[in-house]
């Protein structure tokens, strides 16, 4: 049986609620075709090409509460464009989203971050979905944290349309329980002369799924999507990227990094897109990896689809442990061998962190990047 079909009378029972809920005519037949499409569809399973590595039968086999019935803003002329379709969870996703769009006025300069926390209680589920616009000429910073309690579902979805010259820097946190599961989608539009500046933090979830979705409209346009993932014991990370250049002139940066022990398990699929007639694309593509237990893995697939000739790109991948070569050099300087490989993963996770420039937030990651690893860095 298609996982979540059997979960339909359950889901249905909950969604009649939303649907009671939604004043907006249009909303209501967007959740009902998203509905019907999950209820056809069910969740996605390892036979699927863009799932071979993620199991998502524990979700489907757990009888999670609906703790967030659509509520908030309306959003209709944004969710229309949301492609629910891409999988079961989407699907479901948008038939509960629970919506809050946030506008940033043109040429305006946000001084302080815009926050936004989402927690999941235990045996709950979320649906929430953020749309932002940050509108021609603006420029703020956006902070997206999830939180849970226990075991729980979340289920997130992200619009992001970033305006003619604007600039929007989008940090991502994502810090559930480690029994928790978490799938989330976000979708960037970007458009002339737009600059989008994304760090993806996974140090949470039993099971954790992140698709990001970039696309430039217009010329000029730039963008970092980069991102660390560190996991322990059994947690399972996956996150596929799909960065798509389908005009001239823009620029694009990924660089992914992981940090796997215990038994964990990491995945990574990014793939870049070049179309015919995007001349002068620039697109440069990482994942690196650290092992710190021969039990961990990491399946990794960095991938280049180019179709004009008139383009600098580059893209790689590596799996690795620590340097016997930087390890002796600390040991050599009279460190002791734990806080000398401690020092080093560190050093290799901060890269990523370090783009983080709200200091509270960079602070509270570095405690939780050396909690991980179970030191601090005093000799």
């Amino acid at each position: 049986m298609t996982q979540g079909l059997e979960k339909e009378t359950i889901y249905s029972s909950s969604f009649q609620e939303v649907l009671a809920r939604t004043a907006d005519e249009d909303a209501r037949r967007l959740r009902a075709a998203a509905f019907k499409y999950f209820t056809e569809n069910g969740f996605p399973t390892p036979r699927d090409e863009e799932w071979k590595y993620t199991n998502s039968a524990a979700i489907s086999d757990f009888g999670f509460r609906i703790s967030d019935f659509g509520a908030g803003d309306d959003g209709s002329e944004f969710l229309s464009g949301f492609d629910y379709r891409r999988n079961g969870f989407t699907a479901l996703h948008l038939a509960f989203a629970g919506v809050r769009v946030v506008r940033i006025p043109k040429d305006t300069s946000l001084a302080e971050p815009l926050e936004f926390t989402f927690k999941a209680d235990e045996d709950g589920a979320i649906f929430p979905h953020l749309i932002v616009v940050a509108e021609r000429g603006s420029k703020a910073t956006i902070v997206e944290t999830y939180e849970s309690a226990g075991t729980s579902f979340t289920n997130a979805g992200v619009q992001i349309f970033v305006e003619d010259d604007a600039s929007l820097t989008h940090y991502r946190v994502q810090k559930e329980s480690a029994e928790s599961y978490h799938v989330g989608t976000t979708e960037v539009t970007l458009k002339r002369g737009s600059f989008y500046n994304a760090t993806n933090i996974n140090l949470g979830g039993k099971l954790a799924r992140h698709d990001v979705h970039l696309k430039f409209t217009a010329e000029g346009g730039e963008a970092y999507v980069d991102g660390l993932y560190m996991l322990s014991g059994d947690q399972h990370s996956d996150t596929h990227s799909e960065i798509d250049h389908r005009v001239p002139n823009c620029t694009s940066h990924q660089n992914y990094k992981g940090v796997l022990n215990d038994r964990s398990r990491g995945v990574f699929n990014g793939k870049v897109f070049v179309r015919e007639n995007a001349h002068g694309t620039d697109a440069q593509q990482s994942n690196k990896n650290l092992l710190l237990s021969n039990d961990a893995r990491v399946d990794t697939k960095p991938q280049l689809e180019i179709f004009n000739d008139d383009v600098k790109c580059a893209h790689g991948a590596t799996v690795g442990q620590l340097e016997d070569e930087e390890l002796f050099y600390l040991l050599s300087r009279g460190l002791n061998g734990a806080l000398a490989r401690n020092l080093l993963t560190y050093g290799f996770a901060e890269e990523i962190v370090n783009k983080i420039e709200i200091e509270s937030i960079k602070k509270e990651l570095d405690e939780a990047v050396l909690n991980r690893l179970h030191t601090s860095l005093e000799a």
